[in-house]
């Protein structure tokens, strides 16, 4: 069962061949075997689990189900989940239990999925490698000494180990995308407004964004189908008619446009992953597309663009955490000064405190002029770039990662490099564009590589469909990490 995609488990639950419950079971029993292994989960309530899973059987019996009924769905721990732990991988919400559900959440529950617990990420989502939890690092079940990527690296790593079908993550500045990458899955972060953001713990606001992850581009596309939609809550969300995100998927690419970005494919990325991108690129002129050459002039900026504007968000959001109203408060303090002091102090861990501090100068005065809105006015040459190239192409690729999975430990004591390790997915952010990662092979070691592909505002449903076709065609996301079975 582990090894089935969602679009075959939902048919077998659809046909009475299989019920949720088992379903349900069967991939608690994996969690409480492997989570020691992966450290993939924060969370699990097998109880809440099983309600939910009779609840699916139900309705699949009374043939209401839906293709994701029944299906157990990990959840990043940034979700609001009513009556769960809801901690952000933070010790400022160790004791957090969150009294509603995310928008999300409502529509996955709406649909009869089954949450089968909240997943392990970096502290507020900050981070690129999931080593920044206040419970303790991710560990990449490709090889358990490296990094699974991040922020959602926890999210990856059960999808990538068969203990969830499918999860749900965030991406801020490539933390669906990496993470699928580093652990050999698929990814897809939407159209910024495409997915509410109502009850996911804000980072950054306007360039956070909830998405899918699995091991297919078609289950990405029946989890967008429940995920998009618009929320009267969410000021940021788009008020458009719903869409079929299965709606291309077979649909013929011969003739369509890829540009290749020449500053994706410079000096920087690993000899390992190019290499796999390119005869990932190979096998879509096999398909019959046509490759362009295309230019992100101001992509290079990407970075420290991120840098400015992320953190002076995050400085802002993460006020809100001062010990007063929930979540974590210093046991002990002279006055309010006093207690707001330690309370941060404590409850921060040391990159979340890097951000607020870098958040807090850009903003300041005397600087907000001189980083904060200059940042905001390469921002926009970013998204002009974009606009330009999808005038040559319908679609753009590159590399997701310039690397594949990095041991851990090995970039914590530099904040640069680790920072780096999303080069490529930054700009997608930045203009609000989607996104998505998919396994196209591996390294030397053994490790995953993910091929990153773009597509202009609202393409989503395209974009699956040019995965789609690619996975038909080739085997990758099929591959499997050894020492996932469980007896």
């Amino acid at each position: 069962m582990h090894n089935a995609t969602i679009k075959s488990l939902s048919a077998e639950l659809a046909a009475r061949k299989l019920s949720s419950v088992e379903l349900a079971k069967h991939f608690i029993k994996r969690i409480k075997v492997l989570n020691t292994k992966y450290h993939c989960f924060i969370t699990l309530d097998e109880e809440a689990s099983l309600k939910q899973a009779r609840a699916a059987d139900r309705l699949r019996a009374a043939g209401s189900g839906q293709p994701l009924t029944g299906i157990p769905i990990a959840q990043k721990d940034i979700f609001c989940t009513r009556g769960w732990l809801t901690t952000c991988g933070s010790r400022m919400l160790s004791n957090f239990i969150s009294p509603y559900d995310a928008h999300v959440v409502e529509r996955l529950n709406a649909a009869g999925a089954v949450n089968i617990g909240k997943t392990n990420m970096d502290e507020f989502a900050m981070g690129s490698s999931s080593e920044t939890s206040y419970y303790g690092p991710v560990r990449n079940p490709w090889d358990v000494s490296t990094v699974p990527g991040g922020s959602s690296g926890g999210s990856a790593a059960a999808v990538a180990a068969r203990l969830a079908p499918g999860a749900i993550g965030t991406d801020t500045g490539g933390s669906i995308r990496q993470p699928a990458a580093l652990t050999g899955i698929c990814g897809l972060k939407p159209t910024y407004g495409v997915v509410s953001r109502y009850g996911m713990v804000a980072f950054a606001s306007s360039l956070d964004q909830g998405g899918p992850m699995a091991r297919t581009a078609e289950d990405l596309a029946l989890m967008m189908n429940i995920m998009a939609g618009f929320d009267a809550r969410d000021s940021t969300s788009l008020e458009r008619e719903r869409e079929d995100y299965t709606r291309e998927l077979g649909k013929p690419i011969k003739g369509m446009k890829v540009g290749l970005p020449k500053e994706f494919f410079a000096k920087g990325a690993a000899p390992g992953v190019v290499k796999a991108v390119e005869a990932a690129v190979a096998e879509y002129r096999k398909l019959g597309c046509e490759t362009v050459g295309v230019s992100l002039p101001n992509m290079e900026l990407s970075v420290p663009v991120y840098y400015v504007l992320a953190p002076a968000e995050a400085s802002s959001n993460l006020a809100r955490y001062d010990g007063v109203r929930y979540g974590y408060r210093a046991p002990e303090y002279s006055d309010f000064t006093d207690m707001y002091k330690k309370t941060r102090a404590q409850g921060f861990g040391a990159e979340v405190k890097r951000r607020i501090l870098i958040g807090t100068y850009v903003l300041s005065h005397g600087y907000y002029d001189a980083y904060y809105i200059q940042a905001q006015k390469v921002r926009r040459l970013i998204a002009r770039d974009f606009a330009e190239a999808f005038k040559r192409c319908d679609v753009i690729m590159g590399p997701t990662s310039p690397t594949t999975a990095f041991k851990i430990g090995e970039k914590a004591g530099d904040p640069v490099q680790m920072y780096l390790s999303d080069i490529y997915t930054i700009a997608v952010n930045l203009a609000g564009l989607p996104g998505m990662s998919i396994p196209c092979g591996f390294d030397a070691k053994g490790l995953p590589v993910g091929l990153q592909i773009i597509g202009n505002y609202f393409a989503e449903a395209r974009m699956l469909n040019v995965a789609h076709q690619y996975q038909r065609a080739t085997d990758w996301h099929t591959r499997a990490p050894k020492g996932i079975e469980v007896n």
